[in-house]
C-alpha cells in the first residue's frame, strides 16, 4: 500500500479513555459500581495505568510512533465532581494534554463522555433524568470555554449502542442478572431509588436511556457549536460487521435496525460519525454461524477478520451519509503476532472503502496500552504497549512498530 490511497490530511492515531487509563477516578459512577457488592466488574480499576500522572510520557509514545492524532476523553466526574462546581485543576490538566498534543504535532480528538459520568449524576438516575441533557450540555460548554478553541474533533458519546448490542451476543443468564444486582446494590449503597450508569444497563431501561442520550447528544452538540461553529462534532458507534450467509439476511437486517440505525440516522445531522469495530459476525437463518475450524479467534471468541473494518465503515456511511472517523479498531488477544498481522489487511480494506467513495477522516487504533477493560478488568489485552501493573512501565509490543511502519509508508 502507498500513501496515495489515503488523503494527505488523514489522521493517524491511537485512542484511549480516561477511566481506563488515568486511575483513581473516585467520583465516577463506574468507580462506585466497581466497589459495591455484588458487582459485575471482575476487579476495581484502582490506579489503572496511572495515566493521570504519566500523560506526558504517554504523549511521547504516541508522537514517537510517527502518528499525528490522539483521541482521549475528558472525565466529567473529575471536571464536575460536585454538581455545579467545576474543578480548575481538572480543566487545567486536560488543557495541558491538549497543548501537549499540539506541541507534538498531534491533533487532539476529544471525547466528552466515554461511558463514565459523575456519581451525583448516576444518583439522579443518569440518562433517565429529564434534566440530564441540560446538565451534560452545561459541562460540555465549560470544557469548550477552557480549551475548545484548540481541539480538532469532538465526540459527544462513546458507544451509546453497546449495552443493546451486547444482548445479541450469547451471554450466560447469570451475567445479565449480575448487572441488575450491581445496579440494585449501588442504589441501596447510594441511598437512592434508581442508580443508573451509561455502561451497565438493564433491558427495560434501553429505550429511555437511548432517548436521554439522544437528547444529550443534541444538547451537547448545540453547546459545542455555539462556542465554535466550525468544530466538527459527532458521536462514536460500536459496529460489528454483520454479514449474512444464505438465509441470514432477515436476522442481520433486524439486528442492524435494532442496534445501529437509530444512532446512524441521528448522525445524519452531524459532521461525521465515529465507527468502532472489532469483529465480524456471520448470520445464518437460525443465528450466528460457528467459526470455521482452524481460523484464529479473538478474545470475544469470534474469527479474526481484518475485512470487518471495511464492512463496518461502508455500512455506517451508507446509512448516515456523513464522513467516517474510525475512532476505535483493534483486537483483544494475548498473541501480539495476531495483532501485528491484523493491521495491514485491515487498513488495506479501509483504503478500498475510501477508493469506493467513502469519506474517511482518520483511523485511531484501540489502544495505546493494555488497560482497564470495564467489566473484564485487566484481563483483555488490546494495547500496542504492555504495562507493568506495579511500576507502570510501558513496553512496546512488536505490533507498535508494525503500526508505526505502516503509518510511515502511508504518510510518505
Amino acid at each position: 500500500m502507498h500513501a496515495s490511497r489515503f488523503p494527505a490530511d488523514f489522521l493517524w492515531g491511537v485512542a484511549t479513555a480516561g477511566h481506563q487509563n488515568e486511575g483513581d477516578n473516585v467520583d465516577s459512577d463506574t468507580w462506585f459500581l466497581e466497589n459495591v457488592t455484588p458487582t459485575i466488574f471482575r476487579e476495581p480499576s484502582g490506579k489503572a495505568m496511572n495515566g493521570w500522572e504519566l500523560w506526558e510520557s504517554d504523549l511521547d509514545l504516541v508522537a514517537g510512533m510517527g502518528l499525528n492524532a490522539y483521541r482521549f476523553s475528558v472525565e466529567w466526574a473529575r471536571v464536575e465532581s460536585t454538581e455545579g462546581e467545576f474543578s480548575d485543576e481538572a480543566l487545567a490538566h486536560y488543557e495541558a494534554i491538549v497543548d501537549g498534543c499540539l506541541a507534538r504535532g498531534l491533533a487532539p480528538i476529544v471525547t466528552f463522555n466515554h461511558f463514565t459520568s459523575p456519581h451525583w449524576f448516576a444518583k439522579r438516575g443518569g440518562w433517565l433524568n429529564p434534566e440530564a441533557p441540560e446538565l451534560f450540555a452545561r459541562y460540555c460548554g465549560v470544557v469548550m470555554d477552557r480549551f475548545g478553541d484548540r481541539i480538532a474533533l469532538a465526540l459527544t458519546f462513546n458507544e451509546p449502542d453497546l449495552p443493546e448490542m451486547l444482548t445479541w451476543i450469547e451471554m450466560p443468564d447469570f451475567v445479565v442478572q449480575l448487572g441488575r444486582a450491581t445496579l440494585d446494590a449501588a442504589s441501596e449503597a447510594a441511598g437512592v431509588e434508581r442508580y443508573r450508569a451509561g455502561n451497565v444497563m438493564v433491558p427495560e431501561d434501553f429505550a429511555p436511556m437511548r432517548a436521554g442520550m439522544t437528547e444529550g447528544h443534541r444538547a451537547a452538540k448545540a453547546a459545542i457549536k455555539t462556542r465554535r461553529p466550525d468544530l466538527p462534532v459527532g458521536l462514536s458507534i460500536a459496529i460489528i460487521d454483520d454479514v449474512a450467509a444464505p438465509g441470514g439476511e432477515e436476522l442481520r437486517d433486524r439486528k442492524r435496525a435494532k442496534v445501529y440505525d437509530h444512532w446512524l440516522e441521528l448522525a445524519r445531522d452531524d459532521d461525521f460519525v465515529g465507527v468502532q469495530n472489532y469483529e465480524r459476525e456471520v448470520y445464518g437463518p437460525d443465528g450466528p454461524l460457528p467459526v470455521p475450524e482452524g481460523v484464529a479467534v479473538n478474545g470475544m471468541g469470534t474469527a479474526v477478520a481484518p475485512e470487518s473494518l471495511r464492512g463496518a465503515v461502508e455500512y455506517a456511511h451508507s446509512v448516515s451519509g456523513v464522513p467516517v472517523l474510525v475512532s476505535e479498531h483493534g483486537i483483544g488477544t494475548e498473541d501480539d503476532s495476531l495483532r501485528a498481522g491484523f493491521l495491514e489487511p485491515s487498513l488495506d480494506g479501509l483504503a478500498q472503502a475510501i477508493e469506493h467513495g467513502v469519506p474517511v477522516l482518520g483511523y485511531c487504533h484501540w489502544t495505546l496500552m493494555d488497560n482497564f477493560e470495564w467489566i473484564g478488568g485487566y484481563g483483555p489485552k488490546l494495547g500496542l504497549h504492555s504495562v507493568d501493573r506495579q511500576t507502570f512501565e510501558r513496553t512496546a509490543k512488536p505490533s507498535a512498530a508494525v503500526y508505526a511502519e505502516l503509518v510511515r509508508s502511508f504518510s510518505g
